[in-house]
C-alpha cells in the first residue's frame, strides 16, 4: 500500500461529487500501473479506457467509491486539486522505498542518452533521474528524506511556476535504483520500462561494479 500511496501522490485524485458521494481516482497511459492498484486493493472496479487520437497514448482510469479511502487521505494531508497543495506524508523507513517507488513510476523518468561534448571532444553519456511535482515543497521534503538512504546530492530546478524537477546525476541515480528496487518485498509492484532504462544505464556505465 506504501507503492499505491506514492503513485496516489503522483497520478490519483479525491473527489467528493455534489450528491455527497467520495471517490479516489488513478489515470495513467501505463495500463499495468492501474492493474498494480487493483492488485494490493483487491479491486472489482472497472478500469475504462479513453483513445484521444493521433499519436496520443491511451488514457486509463480506475475510479473507486470509497469514503474510507477519501477519510484516510484527507488524514495523511491530500486534497482535493492536491497538484499545488500536495504534502508530503510521514512514511515508516521500513516503506519508504516502495513510496518512493511508487511516486517514480508516476512522476519520475530516467533520462539515459548519448550526446557529444565539446568539452572532452567526444560522445558522453547523460544519465540523470528527476521527479516532477507542481509544489516545491513536496520535492525539497522528499530530496531530505532521500538524502538518508545514500543520495549525497540532487537539486531542485523550476521549469515553471507551476512544475518543478528534482533532479539527480548518475551516482545518486544508483542510490535511488537500490533503493527502489533492492527493498525487501518488491515483487512485480514496478514499471518495467523505467526500472530497464535505469538498469540499462547501470551497466553500461558499470556503475554496480
Amino acid at each position: 500500500m506504501a507503492y499505491v500511496l506514492g503513485y496516489f501522490a503522483a497520478d490519483g485524485s479525491m473527489l467528493r461529487n455534489n450528491r455527497g458521494a467520495y471517490f479516489i481516482e488513478f489515470t495513467t497511459t501505463d495500463r499495468i500501473l492501474i492493474e498494480h492498484v487493483q492488485k494490493v486493493t483487491n479491486s472489482n472496479h472497472r478500469v475504462t479506457a479513453r483513445e484521444r487520437g493521433g499519436n496520443t497514448k491511451t488514457a486509463y482510469r480506475l475510479q473507486i467509491g470509497s469514503k474510507v479511502w477519501f477519510a484516510d487521505l484527507t488524514k495523511l494531508g491530500f486534497t482535493q486539486h492536491k497538484s499545488n497543495t500536495l504534502e508530503y506524508p510521514k512514511i515508516p523507513q521500513k516503506y519508504f522505498g516502495h513510496f518512493t517507488r511508487g511516486y517514480f513510476d508516476g512522476d519520475g523518468c530516467a533520462y539515459f542518452k548519448e550526446h557529444w561534448s565539446a568539452w572532452h571532444k567526444k560522445p558522453v553519456w547523460v544519465f540523470v533521474t528527476r521527479f516532477t511535482s507542481g509544489n516545491r515543497e513536496f520535492l525539497h521534503k522528499l530530496h531530505t528524506s532521500l538524502l538518508k538512504y545514500g543520495v549525497v546530492g540532487g537539486h531542485i530546478n523550476t521549469k515553471s511556476t507551476s512544475a518543478f524537477d528534482l533532479v539527480f546525476s548518475r551516482h545518486d541515480s544508483l542510490a535511488l535504483y537500490r533503493l527502489m528496487y533492492h527493498t525487501p518485498q518488491v515483487t512485480d509492484l514496478f514499471l518495467p520500462r523505467k526500472r530497464e532504462k535505469l538498469e540499462q544505464a547501470i551497466q553500461v556505465l558499470g556503475l554496480d561494479k
